[in-house]
């Protein structure tokens, strides 16, 4: 029989999970944080509750707010467990349960008022994201903010009713700036290239769409440092909850699965203060630039490797995709010959036991991360973690026939069927455009390349667009194992 998580059954559950040690009604909050979904729960909030529970920093508590209606369900699922969330840590040989403790409230999706209160009050000096790749409004042919898209249109019409994440952050900013309060550092979680740019050049784009004084002003006095993030984190389903009540005896609505291994790069800029995070691991330097190019090429690009095959040969497990000796071929092959190559040195790190550690990571068989969850979200992922790889490539004059194979898996799945004939279900935000750029690409290859805000220069490459008619229509006439066997004979 599992015991319903709460704060109340804490010192109930068995001991075989632990559990805060410190005092959660004598937290105050000093973080508020946009995006609270899985990955921040097994990592930021993780840090958080080591080092409250070394005794430290206990005014840096969390505060979740909401932004899009879909969140009130997770929301609630947390409410009625007083905020806890138990983050089980797997691999072959270890499994661990541990119920954090370090958010301490969680603003209702839609209470604008109540967000920009929040913002506003002194306590906050941090305001970090984990929105997603695709929660930036960036142009993905250039890289740049969108001032013209819809939503920032409107929240620069009406900043005082913000809908936006940003619209957010700068009506909290201008509250802060009136009311003379210190503005609070903003800090983005996200797979992003240089993250905190990204973020500052949303916040400023659309203050500068309101006045161009404000937006000097956020330049001015708005810390926007980058950070790089990884712990390997897979959606919660009814799996990972019977795993946690059977092995555990607990029973926790929305439970956290990930790998034991997490790390965390920061530059240290944080005017208004921040918590000791190095204390319990966290790193800070004066450059991510090197750790955060190196895990998104190799890391999440790695991960993009082995999603398209995978999805196009039916496997449901990334574990599983790791044990199909020609996947695990194509990520080795991939990485060592195309994409380490691209990669500076990063202070510390070999980048050969990098890639070693990335493929026994992929390869964990407790995780239960699903090759669908890698191949989501593409029109804003390809862009971030393969396409500047295939530029760089291009610009030296190397071969990029592995990278052209990866993008021809790429509009093969969105095709939407398997190599098997079943039906891909959709999975991207622009899954209507995609699809049907795929299946005008069967007959055409060039039609995919032609999606300029998406490839940009190197869709219009000869050599780039010659490798990848020919991956594509080699997938199309001999399917997904036997291209991937010519490739790995050098014959492809």
């Amino acid at each position: 029989m599992s015991i319903k998580l709460s704060a109340q059954a804490l010192g109930h559950l068995p001991a075989s999970v632990a559990r805060p040690a410190y005092d959660r009604a004598a937290l105050r909050a000093g973080i508020l944080h946009f995006g609270v979904g899985n990955f921040h729960r097994s990592h930021q909030a993780v840090y958080l509750d080591q080092l409250f529970d070394a005794g430290l920093d206990h005014d840096w508590a969390i505060v979740g707010a909401g932004v899009f209606p879909a969140e009130e369900a997770g929301r609630q699922k947390l409410a009625g467990q007083d905020w806890l969330t138990t983050v089980v840590e797997q691999d072959s040989g270890h499994m661990s349960a541990r119920v954090t403790g370090a958010m301490i409230d969680f603003i209702r999706p839609g209470d604008t008022a109540a967000v920009i209160d929040r913002l506003a009050d002194p306590a906050i000096r941090i305001v970090s994201l984990t929105i997603t790749e695709g929660g930036y409004f960036i142009d993905p042919a250039s890289g740049a903010f969108n001032p013209t898209h819809p939503q920032i249109v409107a929240d620069a019409a009406d900043i005082a009713a913000p809908r936006t994440v940003f619209g957010l952050i700068l009506a909290g900013l201008i509250r802060r700036r009136d009311e003379g309060t210190v503005p609070f550092t903003v800090m983005s979680c996200d797979n992003i290239p240089h993250n905190g740019r990204v973020t500052a050049d949303a916040v400023i784009g659309l203050a500068r769409l309101i006045d161009e004084r404000l937006a000097d002003w956020v330049r001015e006095h708005v810390a926007f440092p980058n950070s790089m993030v990884d712990r390997i984190t897979p959606a919660t389903t009814d799996r990972e909850r019977t795993i946690l009540a059977e092995q555990f005896g607990v029973d926790d609505a929305w439970p956290v699965f990930c790998e034991p291994f997490k790390q965390w790069v920061l530059e240290d800029r944080f005017p208004a203060g921040r918590p000791a995070l190095e204390k319990v691991g966290a790193q800070f330097v004066g450059d991510v630039a090197p750790f955060e190019l190196m895990k998104i090429r190799i890391l999440n690009g790695g991960h993009a490797t082995i999603a398209y095959p995978g999805g196009l040969m039916d496997i449901h497990f990334v574990h599983e995709a790791m044990q199909h000796p020609l996947v695990s071929a194509f990520l080795a092959t991939l990485e060592r010959d195309e994409i380490m190559p691209t990669v500076p040195p990063v202070p510390g790190v070999v980048l050969e036991d990098y890639c070693k550690l990335i493929e026994r990571r992929f390869a964990n068989p407790k995780i239960g991360d699903t090759v669908r969850r890698l191949c989501l979200d593409g029109s804003n992922r390809q862009p971030k973690f393969i396409i500047p790889t295939i530029a760089d490539r291009l610009k030296a004059g190397a071969g990029i026939n592995g990278l052209a194979l990866e993008s021809a898996l790429w509009c093969r799945y969105c095709f939407g069927t398997t190599d098997s004939g079943a039906v891909i279900e959709p999975n991207d935000p622009n899954w209507d455009r995609m699809q049907a750029t795929a299946k005008a690409a069967k007959d055409d290859p060039q039609a995919w390349l032609a999606m300029e805000d998406i490839y940009g220069e190197v869709g219009r490459s000869p050599v780039f667009a010659a490798a990848f008619a020919h991956g594509l229509r080699t997938l199309w006439s001999l399917g997904t194992r036997e291209t991937l066997t010519r490739y790995l004979d050098g014959a492809l």
